[in-house]
This record gives structure tokens, sequence and C-alpha cells, in this order.
């Protein structure tokens, strides 16, 4: 048995992913229960998978959600492997931790020029390639929290972009295997906030999609609720991440900005004050110019389903509602997406938007019957959609027939 063999045979079962046999370095959980590695399980659902991989169930939802718990079980056993590890493994690895050391110095050091900690960020960002199953000094020297520390810690005029871009790269790569309490720490003092948020309005695009990224990790962590809800009072952050929505530009680093924008407000819907904050901001106009712009492009990556789910999740709250109803297109463009030919990515979020409408307004379903919902739906039931879909497509349909059954004029 090789090296790499003798690794692998020893990593835990529980902590591999199913699907590529490797140490999970980013545990997020199906609805069936399953867990795998965030970037395996995206790969099978990117390429038109429907189902869990392990159980070969119809996925009724295909959100992800972060296994928190699995992964600081796997940050425990890595520590536990540092101490106790065979010796001659220590020492063969002794040469690359002191060199890690020498990296946390460098990027510590007041007296190193900026050139030289970009360049010391740039080695850490290769090494962290191979976390956590080798590299873990990174994780033990707490590297996370030094990034951290020096992104949001230092006064704004002060602040370098291009150290700044780099540096949140860095973390991004790390963040997988370190604490949210680190960002707690560091972004809850009025000064750090106001920092994230003026690095969000200075920042390059890949500066713009890198504190999306962080965003949605803090809106998507317990740990973290309390600053997700600090962060969702800043009307600031709040218009530059609709704005990010609807770049228009067909360039695929752009196209990645937009996602990672509509993720970042998906997870920060989760507080009810921030999904109010947010349509005051005007989120559900850009979500619906989203939809309309990307509805027809049946491609992977189109940004439609995900404006869709986004458009579901801020339905939760009443002036969302109203915003759309009362906008001229705002629900045509969700009777667009209940059904689209080459796929059906978006439809259970489109018909259960619809459902939370018409439920309550007038106006909202005769504007859905106006814009061929009753065609949309029954070609949706013939389709190859989920059931959970298709149940909730009959009950629309009965919800519609049932309050204009005795209106001639919407006679079904």
């Amino acid at each position: 048995m090789n090296e790499g063999e003798e690794d692998m045979a020893a990593i835990p079962p529980l902590f591999r992913c199913p699907i590529s046999l490797d140490l999970l370095r980013d545990p997020v959980t199906l609805c069936t229960g399953q867990t795998y590695d965030r970037s395996s399980i995206e790969k099978w659902l990117g390429a038109g998978n429907t189902t869990c991989p392990v159980t070969m169930q119809k996925l009724h939802d295909p959100s992800i959600v972060p296994n928190h718990t699995l992964r600081h079980l796997i940050n425990d056993w890595l520590r536990h492997v540092a101490m106790f590890d065979d010796h001659d493994v220590l020492l063969k690895m002794m040469d690359l931790d002191d060199g890690i050391s020498a990296l946390k110095l460098n990027l510590e050091s007041p007296s190193n020029s900026l050139e030289q900690k970009v360049e010391a960020l740039r080695k850490v960002v290769v090494l962290s390639d191979d976390l956590p199953l080798h590299n873990s000094a990174l994780i033990q020297l707490d590297f996370f929290r030094l990034v951290l520390d020096l992104i949001f810690r230092v006064p704004e005029e002060m602040i370098s972009i291009s150290f700044a871009e780099q540096a949140l790269i860095c973390a991004l790569k790390l963040l997988p295997f370190s604490d949210l309490e680190s960002i707690n720490d560091i972004l809850a003092n009025q000064e750090s906030s106001r920092l994230f948020v003026a690095l969000f309005e200075q920042g390059s695009f890949v500066m713009k999609k890198s504190l999306c990224c962080l965003l949605e990790a803090i809106a998507s962590s317990p740990e973290t609720r309390e600053l997700c809800a600090v962060l969702g009072k800043s009307g600031r952050l709040l218009r530059q991440l609709i704005t990010l929505i609807n770049i228009t530009t067909d360039d695929d680093s752009h196209h990645q900005v937009s996602a990672a924008a509509i993720k970042a407000i998906s997870a920060l819907s989760s507080l009810e004050p921030n999904r109010e904050a947010m349509v005051k901001q005007g989120l559900t106009d850009s979500l619906i110019t989203c939809i309309l712009a990307n509805a027809q492009k049946c491609n992977k990556t189109s940004l439609a389903p995900m404006a869709m789910r986004g458009m579901e999740l801020v339905l939760a709250s009443e002036s969302a509602k109203e915003a759309v109803v009362n906008h001229p297109s705002g629900v045509n463009a969700i009777v667009k997406m209940v059904f689209r030919v080459s796929d059906h990515q978006g439809s259970d979020e489109a018909v259960n938007s619809l459902m939370i409408i018409c439920r309550d307004s007038l106006d909202g379903r005769e504007a859905a019957i106006c814009a061929g919902v009753l065609t949309q739906l029954l070609l949706l039931l013939q389709s190859q959609c989920c059931g959970r879909t298709k149940t909730r497509a009959r009950m629309l349909l009965k919800l519609l027939r049932s309050m204009w059954a005795d209106d001639p004029k919407h006679a079904v």
C-alpha cells in the first residue's frame, strides 16, 4: 500500500464523501439526510441529476444545508491526528509545518511590505488546496482568524484593495474548516462592519463575489445569526447586493458574481427584518428583471432558477407580495417559470410562489390567469417533474378553479 492509500485508509468512513470517497472538505446535507462534499454534490446536481446519489430518491427539495456538526467533528479528528500521528509521518511534515509557521510570521510582521504579504497569501491559497488531509497546520495555527484580522481590523484609510482581494480568496479557502465564531468576534464591532460595506463598494468584481460568499456563510449559520441581523440593517450593503443581481454583460466572471449575490440574498432572507429591508431597497424589482431576462435560457448556468428560489423566500414578506402583484410584470415573470421545456429548475418554487400570492390576492389571481398559468400548470402535470411539484400544481389549479368557478368570465 502506497503512502496515498495509507492516508485514505486512515480516514473514518463517516468522514468520506460518498461520491469522491475523499475526506469531506465542506460537508453539506440533502433533504434525504445524506451528507456529501459540497463540490461533489454541486457537480452532480449541476449535471442535471434530480436524485440523491446514495438513496436514488427524487429530491423534493434541491437545497443543500451546511453540516456544521460534522465539520467540527472532522476538525477535532484532524487535531487529534496531528497530535498523535505516527512519529515518522510527523517528521516528514515538520519541514512543511515550519514553512507554514514562517508564512504566519510573515503576515503578522509589521515590518514586511505589502507585496511580501500578498505573496505569502498566494502561497497560503495554494497550500489550502490540500486541506484538510494535508497542510492541516493552516487550521492548527488559525490562519482563518489571522486573515480576517488583516482584512477587517485595519483603519479604512489604510486598506489595500489588492491585498484585501487576495486575503478574501484565502479566507474562503479556509472557511469550511474554521470556526465561524472568528467572524463574529471580528465583524461584531461597528468599524469592521463599516469596512465590510466599504470593500463591497470599492472592490473589484472578484472581491464582490468573495464578499457575497462570506455573507452567505454568515447568514447560513446559527453561530452568526446576530451578525446576519446586524449586516441586514445596512442599507448601503443591501443596495450593493441587489445591484449585483442584474449585471448587463455576458462575461462569465460577472455571471458568477450575480449568482453569488443571489445566494447571499437568499441566505439573508432567513430573517424577517432582512426580508423587509431588502424589499424596501428594491429587491423584488431586481429579481423580476433577472427572471424575465433569464427564463428562456435553459442552460445549467441560468440565473432564473436561483432568482426564483430567492423570490420564493422573500415572498414570506407581506410587502414583497404586494410589490410583486403591483409590478407590471411581477406575476407574469413567475408564471414563465412554472414550465420550462428543457428542465424543471425553478418550477417548484414558481408554483409555490403563485400559491402564496393567489391565496390572498384577487389581483394576483387575475394576473396569473391572464398570464396563462392554467396552460403552464397543465403542461407541468404532464411532464417528468418531481411528485412534490405536481402535488403543488394540482393544489394551485384547485385553488384557482374554486375561486373563479362562480365568475363566468373566468370559468376554467
